[in-house]
């Protein structure tokens, strides 16, 4: 938590004036029993009902200034509280988009997730308990411990042992629900994961008739969660017990031995009670503070999960990259002897890869499942750094590059179509802020997606739900590949971004950007062969090498991967005639 304590810059005042006026609203508690003893050893005693009514006033206005003073002090608390959970969400979720794709890879989406939502509020919380409490309960307890000397040394005696007893027993409680708690916390983030994974993945999930079976699975991550939250509520519910038979017996020890004092003179009835009254507070003060300890400490567990985070290094940055300008003559993308592993990975996911892409030229990627597809084409944006080679655009490394003039220069579609909340003319402007009519006009002709504007209402204003779900597969990838295209980018990526278009409108989109995209490059990953033949060169990937170079003719004859990929989609007749 105290690496996080930077978040309440600019709440300096709140995170002062908040204990300061709950340690007012503990002064005035601890006048309270002194006011009592003087009611009972004054005013009821000498049957003075004026003296009872006026000192009757003042208890009643040091409640309306403590219940003041607990009010602002709140206000303070939950204000600097509230300001540190905003901050440390914008940050956290800043820094998490900063980092490359193998630290988001590593840490994982739910994680993600529930970090920066329950570990952020948890971790809210236990700054609003700290501020609140954190000075008042101690200031409660010692001060009701020398009000209780000053009263009667010999029977504040039971107050000096029974305070070392009862935080004994706080610590031996908390010490054994903190752990459980934070155990309980792990088996929260596995119910956050079975739940986005069910929800992402319902249509598959009813497809298969597989909801009893995922029911039974997440009844049983629920239950690991009850099983630990009930048995740290049972650790915890022996606490209260626990304390207040320590108290009643401290309670029932300073009025008996009051009582003899009272019979001696040495003190009065009125003190009697005054004694007893900070007893209680002093109960009512570690019971607070033992609520504080387990919020903070569960808030302390989840600062430390999104110190985690915040801790991640981007493996990939572009800090001091200056703009770069083309070579000359240099081809448009370059990949020279290129390694690349996956983070955590032994075995490389590509090995010993090279080719050149000229400016205009159209580069088809073919291969199995698992053969390195995607992984070849997301080393040309860097979303990925390699372990060794060099990846060149315009003949300059891409390591040298900032980033957003990197991908500045390209149009990607990716395998998984998404579309985001808004208007179709929003979605169409991601690439180009400034994007006219007429450009995305021009793309979602090319694309063949003009239709899918025209047979909706409202045109490129037509509303796009979250994920584009009230789209079909095939109208989002078209619309994708539209947003793309969209201010006119010198590299466009299609990562097997046709697969839910019929071949006909397959073959309408390769034939419109081949001719109206002249002197763009294209990478065109696909797993149809028909979709790729056409291309002026194919690279064909197996097991992450590259296992052919050439065009369709040519890797027929030299290629056996690609010819075996080809005879697995058509005849021997229908390859011959391609």
């Amino acid at each position: 938590m105290r690496k996080l304590l930077p978040y309440l810059k600019g709440y300096e005042k709140e995170s002062i004036l908040g204990p300061l006026f709950k340690l007012l609203e503990a002064c005035l508690e601890l006048i309270v029993p002194i006011i009592m003893a003087a009611i009972i050893d004054t005013g009821i005693q000498s049957r003075n009902i004026s003296y009872i009514l006026s000192m009757g006033g003042i208890l009643v206005l040091l409640g309306i200034l403590g219940l003041c003073a607990s009010v602002t002090a709140q206000y303070y608390a939950a204000k600097a509280a509230f300001g540190f959970g905003t901050a440390l969400r914008r940050d956290m979720f800043a820094h998490i988009n900063r980092l490359s794709f193998s630290e988001l890879d590593h840490a994982g989406l739910s994680s993600l997730i529930t970090r920066i939502t329950v570990d952020i509020n948890q971790a809210q919380a236990g700054v609003n308990l700290a501020l609140r409490l954190f000075l008042r309960s101690p200031f409660i307890v010692i001060g009701a411990l020398i009000m209780a000397f000053t009263i009667h040394v010999q029977i504040a005696c039971i107050f000096a042992i029974t305070v070392p007893v009862l935080g004994l027993v706080i610590y031996l409680v908390m010490g054994t629900s903190i752990p459980i708690y934070k155990k309980a916390q792990k088996k929260l983030e596995n119910v956050s994961l079975i739940t986005r994974e069910n929800l992402t993945g319902i249509r598959v999930i009813r497809a298969f008739s597989r909801q009893h079976e995922e029911q039974e699975r997440f009844q049983g991550a629920n239950r690991e969660l009850k099983k630990l939250q009930i048995l740290a509520g049972k650790v915890s519910a022996l606490m209260n017990p626990l304390t207040y038979v320590l108290v009643n017996a401290a309670i029932i020890l300073v009025m008996w031995q009051g009582a003899s004092v009272v019979n001696q003179g040495g003190i009065t009835q009125g003190e009697v009670i005054a004694l007893v009254n900070y007893m209680t507070q002093i109960l009512l003060a570690l019971i607070a503070f033992a609520q504080l300890i387990v919020t903070f400490t569960r808030g302390t567990a989840s600062a430390a999960r999104v110190n985690e985070i915040m801790e991640l290094t981007p493996s990939m940055t572009d800090q001091g990259n200056q703009p770069q300008n083309p070579v000359p003559g240099a081809p448009k993308v370059e990949m020279k002897d290129i390694d690349f592993f996956y983070q955590g990975s032994p075995e490389p996911a590509l090995q010993n890869i090279s080719f050149t892409a000229m400016p205009g030229e159209t580069i088809g990627v073919i291969g199995g499942t698992g053969s390195g597809k995607t992984s070849l084409i997301s080393l040309i944006p860097r979303f990925y750094d390699i372990a060794k080679g060099v990846v060149l655009i315009d003949g300059r490394d891409v390591r040298d590059y900032p980033l957003s003039q990197l991908r500045g220069k390209l149009g990607i579609v990716p395998q998984s179509a998404v579309l985001f909340r808004g208007t179709i003319r929003e979605n169409m402007q991601w690439r180009k802020k400034d994007a006219t009519d007429e450009e995305i006009y021009r793309a979602l002709e090319i694309a063949q997606a003009k239709e899918i504007i025209d047979s909706k209402e409202g045109g490129l204003n037509a509303w796009v739900a979250q994920g584009g779900k009230n789209f079909s597969g095939g109208q989002r990838q078209r619309l994708t590949i539209a947003r793309a295209l969209v201010g006119n980018p010198e590299i466009l990526i299609l990562d097997d971004s046709a697969s839910a278009l019929d071949f006909a409108t397959d073959a309408k989109l390769r034939q419109a950007i081949a001719e109206k995209t002249s002197g763009i490059t294209v990478f065109m990953v696909s797993q149809r062969v028909f979709s790729i033949r056409n291309a002026d060169r194919i690279l064909v990937l197996d097991d992450g090498k590259l296992a052919g170079i050439g065009t369709h003719d040519q890797l027929l004859q030299t290629c056996p991967v690609y010819r075996e990929i080809c005879l697995s989609q058509l005849s021997e007749e229908e390859v011959k005639q391609a």
